[in-house]
């Protein structure tokens, strides 16, 4: 890969992991795209970075467990969906703008069309099975 193009990637990649984080405390700005997005492109300009970011706790439980496991336990989804109803709910107070609303409804919709029929639920043996599979490669 050239090296302009990594170091524009790494740029990139370190810019949406900022915004990610910063979407936590500011209404309406999207979290988890730009962290997805900060990963992928951590994954394509930076081993390192990428080692680090795969490394967090938040990755462990939620996407990795999906990735080895190939679904969601149903009490993670719920967590998923409450704290994401509550932080929308929140966002919706503070941005009193109808536009806003119908965005975060929409967002909200889609999140529920995907923990409840695109997103497989399973156990939390097949969690610990499928990781328990990976350690002993």
């Amino acid at each position: 890969m050239k090296r302009l193009t990594r170091m524009l990637m790494l740029a990139g990649a370190w810019t949406a992991c900022i915004l990610g984080c910063v979407g936590v405390f500011v209404p309406v700005l999207p979290t988890t795209p730009l962290i997805l997005l900060a990963t992928f492109l951590f994954a394509k300009s930076s081993p390192r970075c990428h080692a680090w970011i795969v490394s967090t706790k938040v990755y462990r439980t939620y996407v990795a467990a999906f990735k080895e496991a190939g679904g969601i336990p149903a009490a993670t989804k719920v967590r998923i969906l409450t704290v994401s109803f509550v932080l929308m709910g929140a966002s919706a107070l503070i941005v009193q703008k109808p536009v806003v609303w119908i965005i975060l409804g929409c967002v909200a919709l889609f999140l529920i069309y995907l923990m409840s029929v695109r997103i497989p639920t399973i156990s939390l043996e097949n969690v610990r099975a499928a990781r328990d599979a990976k350690e002993a490669d």
